[in-house]
């Protein structure tokens, strides 16, 4: 599962976690934490978010703001909180989405709410961009040579019919160099013969390349 995590999600910044499994959910960044007051409100941020909650950690470590952005980019914490001495004294916030780098300026009063949404966005975020990959990445084929020439020039899933044979299933991975990978629950009717072999067909399948 950490894996698929890594490869369903990861991007070029590093790690990219759901909400629901991260081990930090939320990051409390103080900017300009030397000035009176910073550090005080970053904490009483992490304390009102630790208490609704939510896991949630602070750095008043003395790296610099630009280099504790990217620790976190990399280590896929969804949801930044970025305190600085004017934001404290406007009453509000910034909070950013890890998944799409989104922004926000939230009021204080409203933080519980505004992050729980955050982490919620990110949430359908994540899974919609991995829904639409999935589904730009499955082919049909109904035949053995158009699902071996897509998989050569467009990698991904394909969906056939199956007779259920191991024979077949073993054609598939010889000549294709792809094996089953699952059998759908919602079954779908795409034709009547598998197409390797040209027999009825009992179910349909997707075939893909073990890595």
């Amino acid at each position: 599962m950490i894996g698929g995590i890594i490869m369903t999600h990861g991007d070029n910044n590093g790690l990219v976690l759901p909400p629901k499994v991260a081990p930090v959910q939320v990051i409390v960044l103080p900017i300009a934490q030397h000035k009176e007051g910073v550090l005080e409100g970053a904490a009483a941020i992490r304390d009102r978010l630790t208490a609704a909650g939510l896991r949630v950690k602070m750095d008043d470590s003395d790296n610099s703001m630009g280099w504790k952005c990217a620790e976190y980019e990399m280590k896929g914490v969804p949801v930044r909180v970025e305190c600085g001495p004017r934001d404290l004294e406007n009453g509000q916030c910034v909070l950013v989405r890890r998944n799409d780098g989104e922004k926000t300026v939230v009021a204080l009063a409203e933080l519980e709410a505004a992050v729980k949404e955050q982490l919620e966005l990110v949430h359908k975020g994540m899974f919609e961009k991995a829904k639409k990959n999935l589904d730009e990445n499955i082919f049909e084929a109904y035949s053995l040579e158009e699902a071996a020439q897509i998989q050569k020039e467009k990698g991904g899933f394909i969906k056939t019919m199956w007779c259920g044979e191991l024979e077949c299933e073993m054609k598939m991975k010889e000549e294709a160099g792809m094996s089953s990978r699952c059998m759908p629950l919602e079954q779908e009717h795409l034709s009547d013969v598998c197409p390797i072999c040209g027999k009825p067909a009992k179910a349909s399948i997707y075939w893909g390349v073990a890595y």
